[in-house]
């Protein structure tokens, strides 16, 4: 069986260091089958999800992990991962919390990519 935290470890790090860096090269990541919710609009397929992050109002993020959970979620090697942090957008000294589960499926080369992404900023 695949180290599934190890994996969620690796693919959290990679995703929030490239969206931080350049939003558009997600692209990779996502296929046509995916499905983003961000903030209660959802929106599906590579080129859809992509367009979706790349026009987010803000020019600069920072992310910063704050928890990390992981579980294998099917038979086929499936990996269910929740995330909680915070982020910095723009020149804000204010940090706002978000959590975000992503569902990464195996992608039949020996990677993973992402099935279902949901994020949601956390108010109060």
């Amino acid at each position: 069986m695949t180290d599934f935290r190890s994996v969620a470890q690796q693919f959290t790090q990679f995703y929030y260091t490239t969206f931080d860096r350049n939003r558009s090269d997600l692209a990779a990541l996502y296929r046509d089958q995916s499905m983003l919710t961000f903030e209660s609009d959802a929106v599906g397929g590579t080129s859809g999800i992509v367009e979706k992050l790349v026009s987010l109002p803000f020019a600069k993020i920072k992310h910063q992990i704050a928890t990390l959970d992981a579980q294998p979620s099917n038979e086929q090697g499936g990996i269910l991962v929740m995330v909680t942090g915070a982020l910095l957008i723009d020149e804000e000294e204010r940090p706002m919390n978000y959590t975000q589960v992503f569902h990464l499926l195996p992608d039949g080369a020996g990677s993973y990519f992402v099935f279902n992404d949901m994020f949601k900023l956390i108010y109060g």
